[in-house]
Protein backbone atom coordinates (compact mmCIF):
# COMPACT_ATOMS: atom_id res chain seq x y z
CA UNK A 1 0.00 0.00 0.00
CA UNK A 2 1.17 3.34 -0.53
CA UNK A 3 1.90 5.77 2.57
CA UNK A 4 0.86 8.96 0.95
CA UNK A 5 -2.77 7.11 -0.25
CA UNK A 6 -3.13 5.68 3.02
CA UNK A 7 -2.75 9.33 4.65
CA UNK A 8 -5.56 10.75 2.18
CA UNK A 9 -7.79 7.83 3.30
CA UNK A 10 -6.81 8.80 7.06
CA UNK A 11 -8.39 12.36 6.51
CA UNK A 12 -11.43 11.35 4.14
CA UNK A 13 -12.18 9.20 7.09
CA UNK A 14 -11.55 11.08 9.96
CA UNK A 15 -13.53 13.93 8.39
CA UNK A 16 -16.22 12.12 6.90
CA UNK A 17 -16.02 12.76 3.13
CA UNK A 18 -13.64 13.59 0.34
CA UNK A 19 -14.84 17.32 0.24
CA UNK A 20 -14.39 18.17 4.00
CA UNK A 21 -11.23 16.30 4.26
CA UNK A 22 -9.55 18.32 1.28
CA UNK A 23 -10.70 21.78 3.60
CA UNK A 24 -9.19 20.29 6.69
CA UNK A 25 -5.62 18.66 5.08
CA UNK A 26 -2.52 20.63 6.48
CA UNK A 27 -1.14 20.84 2.89
CA UNK A 28 -2.88 21.83 -0.47
CA UNK A 29 -4.29 18.98 -2.76
CA UNK A 30 -7.35 19.41 -4.86
CA UNK A 31 -10.17 17.39 -4.74
CA UNK A 32 -10.05 15.32 -7.87
CA UNK A 33 -6.35 14.40 -6.98
CA UNK A 34 -7.85 12.91 -3.52
CA UNK A 35 -10.68 10.89 -5.45
CA UNK A 36 -8.06 9.28 -7.97
CA UNK A 37 -5.43 8.23 -5.05
CA UNK A 38 -8.10 6.73 -2.82
CA UNK A 39 -9.54 5.09 -5.92
CA UNK A 40 -5.93 3.48 -6.66
CA UNK A 41 -5.78 2.37 -3.27
CA UNK A 42 -9.21 0.67 -3.39
CA UNK A 43 -7.70 -0.75 -6.58
CA UNK A 44 -4.29 -1.96 -4.74
CA UNK A 45 -6.70 -3.51 -2.02
CA UNK A 46 -9.36 -4.88 -4.71
CA UNK A 47 -11.89 -3.80 -2.25
CA UNK A 48 -14.38 -0.69 -1.22
CA UNK A 49 -13.31 1.15 1.75
CA UNK A 50 -16.05 3.34 1.37
CA UNK A 51 -19.62 4.57 0.65
CA UNK A 52 -19.64 7.62 -1.43
CA UNK A 53 -23.03 8.97 -0.92
CA UNK A 54 -24.12 9.25 1.96
CA UNK A 55 -20.26 8.74 3.32
CA UNK A 56 -20.13 5.66 5.75
CA UNK A 57 -16.57 3.20 5.73
CA UNK A 58 -17.48 0.08 5.02
CA UNK A 59 -15.89 -2.95 7.50
CA UNK A 60 -12.72 -3.17 5.14
CA UNK A 61 -12.37 0.90 5.87
CA UNK A 62 -13.25 0.46 9.26
CA UNK A 63 -10.64 -2.02 10.21
CA UNK A 64 -8.25 -0.12 7.64
CA UNK A 65 -8.45 3.23 9.89
CA UNK A 66 -8.42 2.09 13.19
CA UNK A 67 -5.31 0.85 12.22
CA UNK A 68 -3.55 3.31 10.76
CA UNK A 69 -5.44 6.06 13.24
CA UNK A 70 -2.85 5.95 15.65
CA UNK A 71 0.06 6.77 13.80
CA UNK A 72 -1.30 9.47 11.90
CA UNK A 73 -3.12 10.85 14.78
CA UNK A 74 -0.08 11.51 16.80
CA UNK A 75 1.82 12.92 14.00
CA UNK A 76 1.19 16.33 15.03
CA UNK A 77 1.74 15.92 18.19
CA UNK A 78 5.30 13.95 17.52
CA UNK A 79 6.21 16.84 15.37
CA UNK A 80 6.09 19.51 18.19
CA UNK A 81 7.35 17.56 20.67
CA UNK A 82 10.84 16.83 18.27
CA UNK A 83 10.59 20.63 17.10
CA UNK A 84 11.08 21.96 20.63
CA UNK A 85 13.45 19.47 21.81
CA UNK A 86 15.39 20.08 18.29
CA UNK A 87 15.19 23.99 18.74
CA UNK A 88 16.37 24.08 22.29
CA UNK A 89 19.83 21.63 21.29
CA UNK A 90 22.61 23.25 19.37
CA UNK A 91 25.54 20.40 18.46
CA UNK A 92 28.95 22.79 17.54
CA UNK A 93 32.26 21.07 16.18
CA UNK A 94 35.85 23.25 16.61
CA UNK A 95 39.22 22.96 18.21
CA UNK A 96 40.33 22.12 21.33
CA UNK A 97 41.60 25.65 21.82
CA UNK A 98 38.28 27.21 20.30
CA UNK A 99 36.00 24.80 22.62
CA UNK A 100 38.20 25.68 25.78
CA UNK A 101 39.05 29.34 25.25
CA UNK A 102 36.20 30.81 23.48
CA UNK A 103 33.10 29.19 23.15
CA UNK A 104 32.05 29.24 27.06
CA UNK A 105 32.16 33.19 26.84
CA UNK A 106 29.87 32.71 23.21
CA UNK A 107 27.32 30.12 25.01
CA UNK A 108 27.10 32.18 28.21
CA UNK A 109 25.29 34.69 26.21
CA UNK A 110 23.24 32.44 24.41
CA UNK A 111 21.77 30.61 27.62
CA UNK A 112 20.31 34.10 28.80
CA UNK A 113 18.55 33.96 25.93
CA UNK A 114 17.82 29.72 25.94
CA UNK A 115 17.92 28.69 29.47
CA UNK A 116 16.93 25.20 28.36
CA UNK A 117 19.58 25.32 26.28
CA UNK A 118 20.77 21.69 25.66
CA UNK A 119 24.71 21.18 23.78
CA UNK A 120 26.31 18.69 22.11
CA UNK A 121 30.00 19.60 21.89
CA UNK A 122 32.94 17.62 19.41
CA UNK A 123 36.36 18.42 19.16
CA UNK A 124 37.47 17.99 15.64
CA UNK A 125 40.04 18.94 13.24
CA UNK A 126 39.49 20.95 9.83
CA UNK A 127 39.09 17.66 7.88
CA UNK A 128 36.51 15.93 9.74
CA UNK A 129 34.09 19.08 9.52
CA UNK A 130 32.48 18.69 5.74
CA UNK A 131 31.47 14.82 6.96
CA UNK A 132 30.04 15.70 9.70
CA UNK A 133 27.63 18.54 8.76
CA UNK A 134 26.48 15.78 5.59
CA UNK A 135 25.34 13.00 8.27
CA UNK A 136 23.71 16.34 9.94
CA UNK A 137 25.84 15.48 13.14
CA UNK A 138 26.77 19.00 13.99
CA UNK A 139 24.59 22.21 13.27
CA UNK A 140 27.73 24.74 12.91
CA UNK A 141 31.38 24.05 12.99
CA UNK A 142 33.98 26.89 14.05
CA UNK A 143 37.19 25.98 11.51
CA UNK A 144 39.41 27.00 8.91
CA UNK A 145 37.69 28.39 5.82
CA UNK A 146 40.74 28.29 3.52
CA UNK A 147 40.46 24.55 2.62
CA UNK A 148 37.57 24.35 0.12
CA UNK A 149 34.13 23.04 1.10
CA UNK A 150 32.01 20.68 0.34
CA UNK A 151 28.47 21.01 -1.64
CA UNK A 152 26.13 22.82 0.17
CA UNK A 153 28.05 23.91 2.89
CA UNK A 154 27.94 28.17 3.76
CA UNK A 155 30.34 29.64 5.41
CA UNK A 156 30.41 33.40 7.89
CA UNK A 157 34.15 34.81 8.40
CA UNK A 158 34.65 35.29 11.92
CA UNK A 159 38.07 36.67 11.58
CA UNK A 160 41.74 36.55 10.78
CA UNK A 161 44.69 35.85 12.49
CA UNK A 162 48.09 36.69 11.84
CA UNK A 163 51.32 34.09 11.07
CA UNK A 164 53.88 34.55 14.07
CA UNK A 165 57.11 32.71 14.93
CA UNK A 166 57.79 31.64 18.54
CA UNK A 167 61.33 32.08 19.80
CA UNK A 168 62.91 31.70 23.07
CA UNK A 169 62.63 35.06 25.20
CA UNK A 170 66.55 35.45 25.23
CA UNK A 171 67.20 34.39 21.36
CA UNK A 172 68.79 37.31 19.55
CA UNK A 173 66.36 37.12 16.59
CA UNK A 174 64.12 40.20 16.80
CA UNK A 175 62.32 40.16 13.50
CA UNK A 176 62.13 37.75 10.57
CA UNK A 177 64.77 39.13 8.18
CA UNK A 178 67.54 38.50 10.97
CA UNK A 179 66.66 35.05 10.05
CA UNK A 180 66.80 35.37 6.29
CA UNK A 181 69.96 37.02 5.96
CA UNK A 182 70.51 37.21 2.25
CA UNK A 183 70.28 33.30 2.69
CA UNK A 184 67.76 31.06 0.85
CA UNK A 185 67.64 27.65 3.01
CA UNK A 186 66.52 28.61 6.79
CA UNK A 187 69.17 26.40 8.76
CA UNK A 188 67.37 26.87 12.50
CA UNK A 189 65.18 24.18 13.81
CA UNK A 190 61.94 24.96 12.56
CA UNK A 191 58.38 23.78 14.71
CA UNK A 192 55.43 22.99 12.86
CA UNK A 193 52.33 21.07 12.58
CA UNK A 194 52.24 18.49 10.22
CA UNK A 195 52.78 19.49 6.75
CA UNK A 196 49.03 18.76 5.88
CA UNK A 197 47.62 21.47 8.21
CA UNK A 198 46.57 25.03 6.71
CA UNK A 199 49.14 27.12 8.78
CA UNK A 200 51.70 24.70 7.50
CA UNK A 201 50.55 25.35 3.45
CA UNK A 202 50.39 29.14 3.91
CA UNK A 203 53.65 29.37 5.29
CA UNK A 204 55.63 27.05 2.99
CA UNK A 205 53.96 28.55 -0.09
CA UNK A 206 54.64 32.17 1.25
CA UNK A 207 58.50 30.99 2.01
CA UNK A 208 58.56 29.32 -1.63
CA UNK A 209 57.16 33.12 -3.20
CA UNK A 210 59.89 34.86 -1.83
CA UNK A 211 62.78 31.82 -2.72
CA UNK A 212 63.02 30.43 0.70
CA UNK A 213 63.82 27.11 2.05
CA UNK A 214 62.76 26.24 5.43
CA UNK A 215 62.12 22.52 6.53
CA UNK A 216 60.53 21.37 9.61
CA UNK A 217 62.85 19.47 12.29
CA UNK A 218 59.96 18.85 14.81
CA UNK A 219 56.75 17.86 13.81
CA UNK A 220 53.11 18.07 16.56
CA UNK A 221 49.72 17.20 16.12
CA UNK A 222 48.59 20.44 18.16
CA UNK A 223 49.51 24.74 18.62
CA UNK A 224 49.70 23.69 22.29
CA UNK A 225 52.45 21.44 21.49
CA UNK A 226 54.42 24.25 19.24
CA UNK A 227 54.39 26.40 22.33
CA UNK A 228 55.24 23.69 24.55
CA UNK A 229 58.70 22.55 22.35
CA UNK A 230 59.63 26.52 21.50
CA UNK A 231 59.49 27.04 24.85
CA UNK A 232 61.44 23.91 25.53
CA UNK A 233 64.33 25.37 23.31
CA UNK A 234 63.98 22.75 21.00
CA UNK A 235 63.74 25.38 17.87
CA UNK A 236 61.68 28.22 16.37
CA UNK A 237 57.94 27.43 16.42
CA UNK A 238 55.07 28.40 13.36
CA UNK A 239 52.24 29.84 15.62
CA UNK A 240 48.77 31.94 14.98
CA UNK A 241 48.44 34.74 16.40
CA UNK A 242 45.37 34.48 18.71
CA UNK A 243 43.75 37.38 20.65
CA UNK A 244 43.20 36.58 24.52
CA UNK A 245 45.42 33.83 24.30
CA UNK A 246 48.27 33.75 27.02
CA UNK A 247 51.82 32.53 25.36
CA UNK A 248 54.19 30.20 27.97
CA UNK A 249 56.05 33.16 29.36
CA UNK A 250 59.69 31.51 28.65
CA UNK A 251 58.73 32.55 24.34
CA UNK A 252 57.66 35.46 22.31
CA UNK A 253 56.31 36.14 19.08
CA UNK A 254 58.04 37.73 16.08
CA UNK A 255 55.86 38.93 13.31
CA UNK A 256 55.94 37.66 9.76
CA UNK A 257 54.72 40.57 8.00
CA UNK A 258 53.25 39.78 4.08
CA UNK A 259 52.48 36.24 4.99
CA UNK A 260 48.82 35.52 4.43
CA UNK A 261 46.10 35.16 7.76
CA UNK A 262 44.85 32.09 8.74
CA UNK A 263 40.20 32.67 8.02
CA UNK A 264 38.60 31.66 10.98
CA UNK A 265 35.05 31.47 10.29
CA UNK A 266 31.24 29.01 10.91
CA UNK A 267 30.32 26.67 8.62
CA UNK A 268 27.08 25.20 8.47
CA UNK A 269 24.96 23.63 5.94
CA UNK A 270 21.25 25.00 4.61
CA UNK A 271 19.59 27.28 6.32
CA UNK A 272 20.17 27.77 10.35
CA UNK A 273 17.67 27.00 12.87
CA UNK A 274 16.73 29.67 15.26
CA UNK A 275 19.06 28.88 17.48
CA UNK A 276 21.98 28.54 15.61
CA UNK A 277 21.55 31.43 13.98
CA UNK A 278 21.34 33.52 17.56
CA UNK A 279 24.56 31.55 17.82
CA UNK A 280 26.04 32.56 14.28
CA UNK A 281 25.56 36.51 15.51
CA UNK A 282 26.87 36.22 19.33
CA UNK A 283 29.59 34.16 17.53
CA UNK A 284 29.94 37.36 14.98
CA UNK A 285 29.57 39.57 17.54
CA UNK A 286 32.53 38.25 20.03
CA UNK A 287 34.91 37.90 17.18
CA UNK A 288 34.21 41.84 16.42
CA UNK A 289 35.44 42.25 20.06
CA UNK A 290 38.35 40.12 20.40
CA UNK A 291 39.94 41.77 17.07
CA UNK A 292 39.38 45.60 19.15
CA UNK A 293 40.28 44.55 22.85
CA UNK A 294 41.26 48.20 23.50
CA UNK A 295 37.53 49.74 22.46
Amino acid sequence: MNVHHLELFYYVAKHGGITPAVRQMPYGIQQPAVSGQILQLEKDLGLKLFNRRPFALTPPGNELYDFIAPFFGRLPTMASRLRGEEGSHLRLAASAAVLNTHLPDVLEKLRAVYPNLRLTLREVVPTEVDALLGTQEIDVAVSLLHARSGPGIHTRELMRLPLVLLVAVDSPIRKFADLCKKRSVLEEPLITLPPHETINLIFQKELERRGLRWQPTVEVNSLELVVSYAARGYGIGLFVDIPSMRLDERVRAIPLPGFPPLAIGLLFQGKLKPLAERFAREAVAYAAALAQPNK
